[in-house]
């Protein structure tokens, strides 16, 4: 039997490399986020973004029945024993298609690619199971692509080194079939997902009832505004449309009200803009239309290197002598990173100085913009990674001397934050 009916408004930021969602109830107040990886179909993205954002919001409301019953530490591990079973699920389903997808070559070479590909799937669930019995320790992503294809480069690297099947093939497995994977919403196994985690941690009448009551709740969507790269692709009226500048303005001034200065580096497209106490943008500059010093340069990084998008940082933060890079275009990165290499250079050095090189970039963007002014926040997704940040802190600090500088955690659905707020007001007109 549903539950009662709980009004909402949704952000949605379409951005080129991840699209986000945010729900807000119509106080204003946050139930939940999603987020996803937007290469292959900007609807799809949309559409797995805001699923998981009110997966998210059912877990809010669940936090609410039975936090007080059941402990901040009972709640962490059903969380953390719910997004288990998604992974679980889905690394299923790639080995499912890598299978089917293996049943295309030629015959002889079937049995052992069968055999590799199991030994690669079985790992990764076997690594997974570890991680939640560890309480959730060691690196990992958000994002099920670039978790699932560290982990499975990593492995069908030892695989092939064994005398299994050539790596590039095992590699072209994964990229073959992880598009399908990464773009299936996950809210209608919620109920199986949830039930599943609640079985590893142990059913008590307290989670139970607050389960029950996630599961059985109805969110009705009183106001929508899209933002981001890939905006005018939103099926919304004009009205409900809202550009970056503003919804990042507006979201960087939510999170941080002393905001005055916004640097938003996203997947396509960097982001200088002044604001005033309001939250309304009074200037902004924006890079030209190359990928350079963006968030998609750092993924063609990250491919080049076979590495997790999410451990570039941490490896240039390794560093202990950056190395002088000059270019940033996309285009010849990989030439100038594999000169790099074959020079002898370390792949901390060389991320270290590609880290500084991209915030070279977004500097002199500020420079025009009007400069840095306290207080300045850093937003979007390069905002997650640790060297970006430091890089960026020197720099401000050589420029400008010292100034506060704001980094949420959730710094990555600041263009979402902005775009709910802008539907809360819709929703109140």
């Amino acid at each position: 039997m549903s539950g009662p009916v709980r009004e909402c408004v949704v952000g949605v930021d379409l951005g080129s490399t991840t699209s986000k969602a945010v729900v807000l109830d119509p106080d204003g107040k946050l139930l939940g986020r999603g987020i996803t990886n937007s290469r292959s179909s900007y609807d799809r993205a949309v559409e797995v973004a805001r699923t998981e954002a009110f997966t998210a919001a059912r877990f809010d409301l669940l936090k609410t029945e039975v936090e007080s019953a059941a402990g901040p530490e009972a709640l962490d591990r059903l969380l953390r024993a719910f997004r288990l079973e998604q992974m679980l699920f889905q690394l299923g389903r790639l080995h499912a298609l890598v299978d089917a997808e293996i049943g295309r070559h030629p015959q002889h070479a079937r049995a052992a690619a069968h055999e590799a590909v199991g030994r690669i799937a079985a790992r990764m669930a076997d690594e997974e199971e570890q991680r939640f019995r560890s309480a959730g320790t060691g690196a990992t992503s958000d994002f099920f692509r670039d978790a699932a294809g560290s982990a499975w480069s990593r492995i069908a690297g030892e695989v092939a080194a064994a005398g299994g099947p050539d790596f590039d093939f095992l590699l072209g497995l994964f990229d073959k079939c992880i598009i399908e994977v990464e773009n299936e919403p996950l809210e209608l196994g919620f109920p199986q997902h949830i039930d599943g985690a609640l079985q590893r941690c142990g059913r008590s009448e307290a989670l139970s009832k607050g389960v029950h009551a996630a599961v059985s709740a109805r969110f009705e969507t009183r106001a929508t505004v899209g933002t981001g790269y890939g905006r005018a692709r939103l099926p919304f009226p004009k009205e409900q449309i809202r550009s970056e500048i503003l919804c990042h303005g507006l979201g960087a001034h939510a999170m941080f009200p002393g905001t005055r200065t916004v640097l938003d580096i996203g997947g396509q497209d960097t982001k200088a803009i002044q604001v005033d106490g309001n939250g309304i943008v009074t200037g902004f500059q924006m890079n030209d239309r190359c990928a350079a010093g963006c968030g998609r340069y750092l993924g063609y990084i990250a491919d080049e290197m076979n590495l997790g998008l999410h451990e570039l940082g941490p490896l240039a933060q390794k560093s202990r002598r950056a190395v002088r890079i000059n270019s940033t275009c996309t285009v010849f990165a990989g030439a100038e990173l594999r000169e790099r290499l074959s020079l002898g250079e370390k792949r901390e050095d060389i991320l270290a100085g590609l880290h500084r090189a991209i915030m070279l970039r977004a500097m002199s963007l500020l420079a025009r913009s009007g400069g840095v002014v306290d207080e300045f926040t850093f937003t979007g997704g390069v905002a997650r990674n640790p060297a970006a940040v430091q890089a960026l802190e020197d720099l401000v600090r050589e420029s400008y001397g010292p100034r506060k500088l704001n980094i949420s955690p959730d710094s990555i659905y600041t263009g979402a934050l902005g775009a709910a707020l802008f539907a809360q007001r819709l929703a109140l007109t």
